[in-house]
């Protein structure tokens, strides 16, 4: 059965396995060198020009496997060496071309870089601007636009190309949503992983000092030779004393933030980092309007470490921007680690944990409204379900889900317009929400099912239900 989607994701669980491995082993120093042999064992090349360059990049993904650069602070690092093949983004003339008298695209030029050479249209390169003004000007759609594909992934414009012909990430505008992860067919640019992090926690673990794992609702339907009890399992062999459903965190912010949008009357989300960054970077005047609330991660970590001092919080869920927000001084005492559905399978298999052949454990924490946070709509229901549990009858929420940073810019500018007529924005920014993480296994249209039915096993609870368990009401 097919783990990943695309062999970029396969290559670079095989890496993590491998580290990962020597890890346990604690033989990371001796064996390390000889990882990117072991993959790449030769002697002809099978994705690159030579060899030696497949395993010269392999050596910089082990790098990046490893924690990456500690100089660079962003958690999204472009591997330099292995970002040669896209063309840079121009445009080009394209068959379609038929040597029209109108030269329309000719006269819409205003550097004077087309011209007609046997009755085609050619652009030079070197006059030419970018503008894209010969684009919209031909009849024939023959002018083809080429954008690498990180460059289109990126909603934000974070990603360029510098002198050397390199993408290229401006930290003032990178919101580490991993867009450009999932979509660069190269694997040029990546997440930094914190898994020997991870691994130093468990293998030092003792009595006292428990390590919790927290997994996020959109584990559904990753493991596909796994229900979610046997993932439960699986972790506990992995040496994680308990493991507790982040949809229980979800619940708990669902009822804070319920009262926080009553007394402010219009609010954004704060549950998705990617789209808190976003605002900050792109909206300060709208920074007021974000939820006061930590995200459902950060809330179940403060819950578990005030039962527990002594514990430690490890966060398994789809998504590269909660390494960024772990850094934060408000999150960062909470949660200890971030570990993406990509780096989890790769502990269960560099420790040979076969899912399929666990017995189920239990996880039963959280209510229905907590585990649909995973998909984009999830939020707003919960908040709406949690304003009726609390009896607030006479204030009207009207939510309005943002699926992906496109939507929540439209929404957003609106908002700063004072011409938004919602007064909740849920945003979201991966498609589809959380099951559209860039660090998923895989993505498809039946994630959202598989979020709803797991959902629905938790029907029999409400969100005061969840939370009053907890003492947390």
């Amino acid at each position: 059965m097919r783990l990943f989607d695309t062999n970029v994701q396969a290559l670079k669980y095989e890496v993590l396995k491998e580290v990962a491995k020597l890890a346990f082993e604690d033989n990371l120093e001796g064996g390390m060198l000889g990882i990117s042999k072991k993959i790449v064992p030769g002697p002809e090349a099978s994705i690159r020009c030579c060899i030696y360059k497949e395993r010269a990049i392999l050596n910089e993904r082990i790098k990046l496997a490893m924690g990456g650069n500690k100089n660079n602070s962003n958690v999204i690092e472009v591997l330099d060496i292995a970002c040669d093949e896209c063309p840079i983004t121009e445009f080009s003339v394209g068959p379609a071309c038929r040597g029209c008298i109108a030269h329309r695209c000719e006269n819409a030029c205003p550097r004077g870089a087309i011209s007609f050479v046997s009755h085609k249209a050619v652009i030079d390169h070197k006059k030419c601007i970018s503008c894209g003004k010969c684009l919209n000007a031909c009849q024939y759609n023959a002018i083809i636009k080429s954008v690498r594909p990180c460059e289109n992934a990126c909603k934000v414009h974070a990603i360029s190309m510098d002198e050397h012909k390199k993408a290229h990430i401006d930290e003032s505008k990178c919101i580490a949503c991993g867009a450009c992860v999932y979509q660069c067919p190269f694997g040029a640019v990546m997440d930094k992983s914190y898994i020997l992090d991870a691994i130093k926690l468990l293998r030092e673990s003792n009595g006292d000092n428990k390590i919790y794992a927290i997994i996020a609702p959109s584990i559904t339907g990753q493991f596909q030779n796994a229900n979610i009890g046997q993932v439960v399992s699986g972790l506990k062999q992995l040496g994680f004393y308990n493991v507790v459903e982040v949809a229980l965190g979800a619940d708990m912010v669902a009822h804070k933030e319920a009262r926080e949008l009553v007394e402010k009357e219009f609010l954004t989300s704060s549950c998705c980092p990617a789209f808190v960054a976003y605002i900050e970077k792109n909206f300060p005047d709208l920074k007021e309007h974000i939820s006061h609330n930590l995200s459902p991660m950060a809330e179940i970590g403060k819950y578990i470490k005030r039962i527990h001092p002594d514990s430690k919080v490890i966060f398994i869920g789809p998504c590269t921007a909660k390494k960024a927000e772990v850094k934060k001084h408000r999150v960062k005492q909470y949660v200890d680690v971030v570990l993406t559905f990509e780096e989890l399978q790769a502990l269960f298999d560099c420790r040979n944990i076969n899912l399929s052949n666990l017995p189920d454990d239990v996880l039963d924490n959280a209510s229905y409204f907590g585990r649909i946070f995973a998909r984009s709509g999830g939020l707003s229901d919960a908040v709406v379900e949690a304003l009726k549990e609390q009896g607030a009858t006479d204030f009207k929420v009207s939510p309005i889900p943002c699926s992906g940073i496109e939507a929540c810019r439209t929404a957003l500018l609106k908002a700063s317009k004072g011409v938004l007529k919602e007064n909740f924005i849920e945003g979201m920014a991966c498609n589809d929400g959380c099951i559209g993480g860039a660090a998923c296994l895989t993505h498809s249209p039946k994630d959202r099912r598989l979020v709803d039915d797991y959902g629905r096993e938790a029907m029999e609870k409400t969100i005061k239900d969840a939370i009053e368990i907890l003492n947390f009401v």
